[in-house]
C-alpha cells in the first residue's frame, strides 16, 4: 500500500509522518499492525496533529467544502481545533448548521428510498 493511501486510511497528515513511513510501501500486515498497535509517533500525531482536512472537518462538524468556504488552512492541530470550537466564530456556527441540514436531508432521502424499496418488495410478493 502506498504511504498516501495508508495515511488517508489512518486519518493522519502524511507530511507530518516519519520519513521511513513516507518513503516506503506498506504491506497489509504492516498496516494492520499500525492500526492494532500504533507506534508512539502515530499515537502522538492522532492526539495532537496536525490533522488532514478531512479530519479537521470531522472534528469541527463541518464539510470539507465548508472549510474551504471559510478559508481555513488544509491542516490544523488539535489545539487549533479546540480553540475554534471554544470561540465558535460565526462561519463555524453557519457551516455546522449547513452540514447538519445536509446530513438530515440525506437521512430523509435514504429513509424514503428504503420505504419505496420495502413497499415494492411487499407488492411483489
Amino acid at each position: 500500500m502506498k504511504p498516501e493511501t495508508a495515511a488517508k486510511k489512518l486519518g493522519i497528515y502524511l507530511p507530518a509522518t516519519p520519513a521511513e513511513f513516507q518513503e516506503g510501501e506498506l504491506t497489509r500486515d504492516d498496516f494492520l499492525a499500525l492500526q492494532s498497535d500504533p507506534p508512539e509517533w502515530l499515537s502522538e500525531l492522532r492526539r495532537t496533529g496536525p490533522h488532514p482536512r478531512s479530519e479537521v472537518a470531522r472534528k469541527l462538524g463541518v464539510s470539507n467544502s465548508g472549510l474551504a468556504r471559510a478559508g481555513v488552512d488544509d491542516v490544523l492541530t488539535t489545539a487549533e481545533i479546540k480553540s475554534l470550537l471554544e470561540e465558535m466564530p460565526e462561519w463555524l456556527v453557519a457551516e455546522r448548521a449547513t452540514h447538519a441540514a445536509v446530513r438530515d436531508d440525506a437521512a430523509r432521502a435514504a429513509e424514503k428510498k428504503a420505504q419505496k424499496v420495502n413497499k415494492a418488495e411487499r407488492a411483489g410478493h
